[in-house]
């Protein structure tokens, strides 16, 4: 079944009591009970509900999964991926990547007894100089967020990848229809599932899918344990975004790539970041494991201060200036003092992120108009 058809009928059934098409809102947090045990599949919701395994199904079928493992947010799915860590292990993960991910390793679970290593991951000599034998999780963010850098999945896990070691990959910037990670061989795929997936910026929502059972089995253990599951409601939207997940991220790459050029013709814009660009370092890679190269486009500009920036980002009209990122709608965001703001400053200025960076979530709308408000914003 190719993606398209697997997006819109993959895990979902009509409802056989009605013959619903759309999958229902199981709004109940719990199930009666024959006798004690004797249930239809279902007890508690935290454990089980059946707008969320539609979800799961059809999360883990986008990805060529088996299983897939809905979390209340990425975050709380990365959350679960660090409670399979014991202390002593050791993360190393790219050094370019989401400030909330960075905040919740460093700022929490270091004081567990866990050590985090952030490298360069198109740098082999700097990933070789800190994998050892206490290494158990590498983290992959590609694209980096937010320098649109790219990492060669199936490389790494060549290359680095033991048998008691862990591959996650944070596809949240690609989507499963662009980039599949566990073909790659990577063990994990993580999604925030709030940008591309659901797409229309109205649920938090987090996943994980695997393809191994006894890994998928933690899983579904730490989800009930923790508790920090999602509503049936935000399960059914999101399920309901996913049908046009392929749509929406055609065009949306289709204008991140129209506006890409345009923005490399601006006098005040130092750099454009974007791997659709063929001088792009890894756009060959990129091209090799991706569908299309995204619809994210970062630039910084030549006078590299956060006044130049705020200029921009408090005139344009139809980019919203705000956080998150793969809506219908375009935004436009700051990293430094937003969703990177947790990251030292020292450490952001070692990738490349100045002050003046801007991030650009591309959305749908009608390019020539996007790129007319982009164009009188930076003046």
């Amino acid at each position: 079944m190719k993606f398209e058809t697997k997006a819109i009928h993959a895990g979902v059934t009509p409802d056989p009591s009605t013959g619903a098409i759309m999958t229902p809102i199981f709004q109940t947090s719990t199930y009666v009970q024959k006798s004690p045990g004797d249930h239809q599949g279902f007890e508690y919701a935290r454990t089980q509900n059946p707008t969320r395994n539609v979800l799961q199904e059809n999360l883990a079928a986008l990805e060529n999964g088996t299983h897939g493992i809905a979390f209340g947010s990425g975050l709380a799915a990365l959350d679960a991926i660090m409670k399979l860590l014991n202390p002593g292990d050791e993360v190393v993960s790219t050094n370019d990547l989401y400030g909330g991910s960075y905040r919740l390793m460093v700022k929490l679970f270091e004081k567990y007894g866990i050590k985090f290593h952030f490298v360069d991951f198109r740098d082999h000599q700097a990933i070789s100089e800190v994998i050892h034998a206490k290494t158990k999780l590498l983290w992959i963010e590609t694209p980096t967020n937010p320098m649109l850098s790219i990492i060669d999945i199936k490389s790494i896990v060549e290359k680095y990848k033991t048998d008691n070691m862990l591959v996650c990959v944070d596809n949240t910037f690609a989507s499963p229809y662009l980039q599949q990670p566990l073909d790659l061989g990577a063990d994990i795929v993580l999604h925030s599932a709030t940008k591309y997936i659901n797409g229309h910026s109205d649920v938090v929502l987090g996943a994980v899918i695997v393809k191994d059972k006894s890994l998928a089995d933690q899983f579904y253990f730490i989800q009930n344990a923790s508790g920090a599951v999602p509503g049936p409601q935000d399960c059914f939207l999101t399920i309901r975004g996913i049908k046009t997940l392929h749509v929406r991220v055609d065009r949306a790459c289709e204008n991140a790539s129209y506006l890409a050029e345009k923005l490399r013709g601006f006098d005040k814009i130092a750099n454009v970041y974007f791997p659709g660009f063929e001088d792009h370092p890894g756009h060959t890679i990129a091209k090799s494991q991706m569908k299309h190269f995204g619809a994210m486009i970062s630039f910084d500009l030549k006078e590299d201060t956060q006044e130049q920036a705020n200029k921009i980002l408090e005139k344009t009209h139809l980019f919203a200036l705000a956080e998150s990122l793969g809506g219908v709608e375009s935004l436009i965001g700051h990293p430094a003092s937003m969703t990177h703001a947790s990251i030292p400053y020292d450490e952001r200025q070692k990738i490349g992120l100045t002050d003046s960076l801007i991030r650009l979530s591309v959305g749908i709308e009608n390019k020539e108009d996007l790129w007319e408000d982009l164009k009188q914003a930076i003046g």
